[in-house]
């Protein structure tokens, strides 16, 4: 019989190596990763069918386990474990990239504010394979912010970590020769020679015309790859990701709509409010692309007035044949003359030239007419999130204040402007 001593230090021991046991559960971790989806759910064996062991949302973090082919297993934040495919995790590198996306985003200047007919997928890449980590509801309004072109057909993102891949089977060997001699062959017989009369015969025949071979037929160049246009939006609740531009449809009001000719609107401001009656209207600025899959934004623009006198929108200025890049910008734009101040409505665009430089443009809308009021180089910034150039001193969302401009000037640009609006 033991005593109670010595059944007391018993309990501890079997309650410490319980303890320990329960610490070393489970393999170690080889890595980590997050989850991309909204919502990812993990399987208890390889397979649809398997149960679901755990359901984990976007940017929970895992803990890899181990690999079979494309698929992992991974550990959830309760001890949770189970198998998913490789192309549903992210790098902690690339969560942080998500992060700085969604931090640049709120920053860039909106070009307007876009609906949706139908739920719509958030990828973390324009790729239609990156993943999807957030649905957008149905008539939903989300601020686009940036652009991006993308060949339609594309790999899979990179995986999230190293996973061993299966070597390719080793060439059957063939068996060694038999180092045995085989008996030598009999000699062959000579061959017969020429008749007598050969040279009678080989003049008397006529001689084939000689027949060059054919050329190789040149190969035709591979078809360049389709493209499809892709915008960066961002949400009320600072969510930020890539949805397809085709899915997305401008709240630029129908009655100025209707103008689009066919053609994607791209941005779109408003100017002013016009006041007719009881009614509020807005003079409108828009941007629109002809064709898809271009580097630019837009190849024209439009300046949209509503008539006091027709009661309905009319076309005051329009350029078409552009390259032009976000962001659009709509700014106020003061004048001084001598004690007396005017302000007026102005926007500013980035294009090309013939030369393949870009210029920011300055337009000014006075009364009803569009006046060019300043065009200086520009350069696009390398990373999102960088409105201007490095080494410009204007504040964010602000336009270049253009110089004086006399009176006689602004009749003579306001003519020009005339003119050129007349020969569009």
């Amino acid at each position: 019989m033991l005593g109670r001593p010595c059944l007391l230090l018993l309990s501890l021991l079997v309650l410490f190596l319980a303890g320990c046991d329960s610490q070393s559960a489970g393999p170690p971790a080889i890595g980590e990763a997050y989850a991309g989806p909204a919502t990812l759910s993990l399987r208890k064996e390889l397979g649809p069918q398997s149960a679901t062991t755990a359901t984990v949302k976007h940017g929970d973090r895992l803990e890899i386990l181990a690999t079979r082919r494309r698929f992992i297993k991974v550990r959830t934040a309760q001890g949770v474990e189970g198998w998913t495919d490789e192309r549903f995790l992210l790098t902690p590198e690339q969560m942080e990239g998500l992060h700085h996306i969604a931090r640049a985003a709120a920053e860039l200047p909106s070009q307007g504010i876009a609906t949706i007919d139908e739920p719509l997928n958030m990828h973390t890449e324009p790729n239609r394979m990156a993943p999807s980590f957030y649905q957008i509801p149905e008539n939903a309004k989300l601020e686009v912010v940036a652009h991006r072109a993308a060949p339609r057909v594309q790999n899979p993102p990179e995986a999230a970590f190293l996973v061993a891949k299966i070597k390719p089977p080793a060439p059957p060997q063939r068996k060694p020769r038999s180092s045995a001699k085989r008996p030598p062959l009999a000699p062959l017989p000579s061959p017969p020679g020429p008749p007598k009369d050969w040279l009678t015969l080989s003049l008397s025949v006529a001689q084939p015309a000689i027949v060059e071979p054919p050329q190789p037929k040149p190969e035709k160049p591979a078809p360049p790859p389709r493209m499809d246009d892709w915008n960066l939006v961002r949400t009320n609740d600072g969510k930020a990701g890539w949805v397809l531009s085709r899915m997305l449809l401008m709240a630029i009001p129908d009655e100025v709509a209707q103008y689009a000719e066919g053609h994607r609107i791209t941005s779109y401001f408003s100017l002013r409010d016009v006041h007719d009656g009881d009614r509020i209207k807005h003079d409108w600025l828009w941007t629109t692309m002809t064709h898809s899959g271009e580097p630019y934004e837009f190849d024209r623009l439009r300046v949209f007035i509503w008539s006091l006198h027709h009661h309905r929108y009319e076309t005051v200025y329009r350029e078409k044949d552009l390259k032009g890049y976000y962001p659009v910008e709509v700014s106020t734009w003061t004048s001084q003359n001598g004690k007396r101040t005017a302000s007026a409505p102005a926007f500013s665009i980035v294009a090309e030239d013939d030369d393949r430089k870009l210029y920011r443009t300055t337009y000014v809308f006075i009364g009803n007419r569009v006046q060019l009021v300043g065009r200086t180089p520009y350069e696009r910034p390398k990373e999102m999130g960088e409105l201007r150039p490095k080494d410009s001193s204007a504040p964010a969302g602000s336009s270049p204040a253009p110089p004086h401009v006399s009176w006689f000037a602004r009749m003579r640009q306001s003519l020009t402007a005339w003119r050129h609006w007349r020969s569009k």
